[in-house]
């Protein structure tokens, strides 16, 4: 028996590889969709992480950090903010 494949239409997903929740502490939306200022998920927007180990979207930490009362501080614990991983 001989079986002839005449068409394939692959699928492919993709997930932020991140060891805590998927979700922005910010915005609180999924990594995988876009945060408030983007046009659609992933663009120019990846997701950065803190020393203290918290991850948000760029844009939402970014926004956060230069507004004057939040001090520069992580918007979850309140230590000061210090970026791991650039994007």
């Amino acid at each position: 028996m001989k079986i002839t494949l005449k068409q394939y239409n692959g699928v492919a997903t993709w997930r932020w590889n991140t060891e805590t929740e998927d979700i922005c502490g910010i915005c609180r939306l999924e990594f995988d969709a876009c945060c408030p200022q983007c046009l659609f998920p992933g663009e120019t927007c990846p997701i950065v992480e803190g020393t203290c180990g918290h991850i948000f979207h760029k844009h939402c930490i970014e926004k956060w950090s230069n507004s004057d009362k939040n001090n520069k501080s992580c918007p979850m614990d309140r230590l000061p903010w210090t970026l791991v991983k650039k994007p």
